[in-house]
């Protein structure tokens, strides 16, 4: 699909068209290094980039015409007394964005009193879109895949100075027939949900806020998949932003399960005894 879709939520819709005009207005009015450029710190206690900060000043303006609390990566909470709630990541994928590395992503989901009922994901740069409403029949079909060995895997990137993590990230290399790193876990979570790859993970480094991980929570099921945390956690609404999870959003909750358990002992094994960085296990 390109483009909202019609049937989406109203405070959905109105926070995606505002990012899409937003995000093509900013990038051709500032250069690289003007969007690259770190102008505060999110909500998460992370550098906040002026491409973040622009996107998301739009789509808050946006949304004060829509009576719905908001979590979002840089402002953080935003409560108005609603059931409704929209979990947000105004750019996924910033540094890609401000690099003019055509991978990145507005993505959120909607909670109603806690749970996430519909989510929404458009690539930014193509406005390609993934929909999907909990209950409702989806076009979106996961590939199926219930085993590890062999699968198409993305990952977040290596982190060789941290040896269970290093573990872990070799140990699905290994065992994977494909590794990416596309640098947009939205994206990623979204292309698992359409079958383009089977399965997207954080190899144990707890970089995932709930902003990453929320819509891939209703699209990859809409689709057949599933969505785990590598250590166990429950992925649900959280107004805290600083709380993190080690995400695995797979084909099947076969896999998802698989893979969370690889990742966990692998990095239970590199963090005992460890190899040395980056060395495969």
């Amino acid at each position: 699909m390109v483009g909202v879709p019609g049937e989406a939520q109203p405070a959905l819709a109105a926070a995606a068209s505002a990012a899409l005009e937003a995000y093509s207005v900013a990038t051709a009015e500032h250069d690289r290094a003007a969007l690259a450029e770190v102008v505060g710190d999110g909500a998460d206690g992370t550098p906040t980039m002026r491409i973040d900060v622009l996107v998301e000043n739009a789509i808050l303006n946006a949304l004060s015409r829509h009576s719905v609390n908001v979590l979002t990566e840089e402002t953080g909470w935003v409560d108005n007394g609603s059931a409704l709630t929209l979990v947000m990541d105004p750019v996924d994928g910033s540094a890609n964005a401000a690099a003019g590395v055509p991978l990145s992503a507005f993505s959120a989901a909607v909670a109603v009193d806690g749970s996430f009922t519909e989510a929404l994901t458009v690539w930014l740069e193509t406005g390609r879109s993934w929909w999907a409403k909990a209950g409702t029949p989806s076009p979106l079909r996961t590939t199926g895949r219930t085993s590890l060995p062999g699968a198409a895997v993305s990952l977040l990137r290596p982190h060789p100075a941290n040896p269970g993590a290093a573990s872990a990230w070799w140990e699905v290399a290994r065992r994977a027939g494909r590794v990416r790193i596309l640098s947009t876990s939205c994206l990623e979570g979204a292309l698992v949900a359409q079958g383009a790859t089977d399965a997207f993970a954080d190899a144990a480094t707890d970089t995932h806020r709930l902003v990453d991980l929320a819509a891939s929570v209703v699209l990859a099921e809409a689709g057949g998949g599933a969505v785990r945390d590598v250590f166990g956690r429950p992925i649900g609404l959280d107004t805290d932003l600083t709380r993190r999870w080690s995400g695995v959003v797979a084909a099947s909750p076969e896999l998802a399960d698989e893979l969370a358990s690889v990742l966990h002992d692998a990095y239970e094994t590199g963090r005992t005894t460890p190899t040395g960085p980056g060395t495969p296990t």
